[in-house]
């Protein structure tokens, strides 16, 4: 926000913003691996171009660098995601919310690394190996790992990713910062949706900043906080919830707070617990109330979650040459074959969980606070060159609690919530149901005041 309210004021322009943030790039990347591409000449040259345009001054996001997941369409640019498997073309069109970043103002200065196909996690790719800011012998999770780590170390004020299962706010837990899975319908989603789960979504240091990526990924400046829409000469639906995004109104929800809410056999942190049960007494402080949700997700929905994963990795090497695959995803990819010829791909779980089972687990609560991950981020190494039992023990051990709410199709977050003694950062998740965006919006922005937290790695 402060970036294009200096560009559209004049004290600042586009290109010398895109270029600054080129040079960061130049200068921290080579020990992150936060991108596959880096646009230097074509950002600087939209980057130009922008500065000429009439409507410059009415720009949301004018001039900011922005860096976009490699599994969207960039207009001129070949997306990879994260494979050598693919056949590379040119895209000859923007994805509908590059698109949308672009006509707000920003500037798209590199596509960030994934693991191949967005099937893990991790973040590691025949394009090298992804790290965390925080703690670089550490993985920034996955799969939008290269666009949080690109934002953590503040090579970009923002960044695109997408979440089928977990892709955002795994890896803004891992490196500390706020992201939000919209819920489905709210924007685009990916080419490959999986089964209507994936959904793509801003990854962001401040809430603030969060707020306004969505609206204008999502096309509507109503998302945006009263003060923003107000600068931007645009009206502002969230005052329909008492107190918009304003930390000092609460809007009075009932919050069920769940700290182990996993099925039977998983164990999350106890620091991180504690963090949940430390951002539920801020919430409570602030004017909500706060009931604690002691039963478990049941182990169908665990199974189902799991199978659906192998499904997607089925679906998604559809076509390619297995070998240009990875090791680990050909073994996703086989088991997701197996279980399908056994009847065992997780559609009835999806179903049952998004038709009811996710509205009777929750009850009468009007959002559910939960750990984001469950374990410290792992190792950043080469996982793709391992096997299923390695890569599937390490996922579901340390980042189970996210996909649920994709299958529900529910919007969720990931808000920082202090610091692990690991020194790496911890994130709390907030979900509500479908329609809740703002409603976790102005949560985040409760905790945010509340609690602070760092923008960016220190070592960055």
């Amino acid at each position: 926000m402060e970036i294009s309210e200096a560009v559209r004021q004049g004290k600042v322009t586009a290109p010398v913003v895109v270029g600054e943030h080129l040079d960061a790039i130049a200068e921290r990347d080579g020990r992150i691996g936060a991108f596959r591409v880096v646009r230097a000449e074509k950002a600087l040259a939209e980057a130009r171009a922008l500065q000429e345009r009439e409507d410059l001054a009415t720009l949301p996001l004018a001039g900011v660098p922005v860096a976009v997941k490699d599994n969207v369409a960039v207009r001129g640019e070949t997306s990879r995601n994260g494979s050598a498997a693919p056949p590379g073309a040119p895209a000859a069109d923007d994805h509908p919310v590059v698109a949308r970043l672009r006509a707000a103002g920003a500037v798209v200065v590199g596509l960030t690394n994934v693991p191949e196909l967005c099937l893990s996690g991790f973040c590691d790719s025949v394009y090298g190996i992804t790290r965390n800011p925080w703690d670089l012998g550490r993985t920034p999770g996955g799969s939008s790992g290269g666009s949080a780590a690109a934002v953590t170390a503040g090579m970009v004020p923002l960044a695109h990713g997408n979440d089928g299962l977990g892709s955002l706010r795994i890896p803004a837990a891992c490196c500390g910062l706020v992201t939000i899975k919209p819920g489905h319908g709210v924007v685009p989603p990916p080419e490959r949706d999986w089964y209507g789960m994936s959904e793509n979504g801003p990854l962001a240091t401040t809430v603030a900043d969060l707020a306004l990526a969505l609206a204008v990924m999502a096309g509507d400046m109503s998302l945006t906080t009263p003060g923003e829409s107000e600068s931007l000469g645009v009206g502002s639906a969230i005052d329909d919830y008492p107190g918009g995004l304003t930390p000092a109104e609460p809007v009075g929800l009932r919050i069920a707070v769940a700290p182990a809410p996993l099925p039977p056999g998983f164990s999350v942190d106890a620091e991180f617990r504690a963090a949940v049960s430390a951002a539920a007494e801020a919430l409570g402080a602030a004017g909500h109330t706060v009931v604690e949700h002691t039963s478990r997700m049941p182990v169908w929905l665990g199974n189902a979650t799991v199978a659906t994963w192998f499904s997607c990795a089925r679906d998604d090497a559809r076509g390619l040459d297995p070998r240009g695959l990875e090791r680990r995803t050909r073994s996703l990819v086989r088991t997701g074959r197996l279980l399908a010829r056994l009847g065992m791909d997780g559609a009835a779980g999806r179903d049952r969980w998004r038709a009811n089972g996710a509205d009777r687990w929750l009850g009468n609560a009007d959002v559910l606070v939960t750990p984001t991950l469950a374990a410290v981020p792992p190792a950043a190494d080469r996982w793709g060159r391992r096997g299923l039992l390695a890569n599937v023990r390490t996922n579901v051990t340390y980042a189970p609690a996210t996909g649920a709410w994709n299958m529900a199709g529910w919007p969720a977050m990931s808000v920082p919530y202090g610091m692990h003694s690991s020194g790496t950062p911890i994130g709390v998740q907030l979900v509500a149901a479908p329609g809740g965006e703002a409603q976790l919006l102005a949560l985040a922005a409760q905790l945010e005041a509340a609690h602070p937290w760092p923008r960016h790695a220190p070592a960055a």
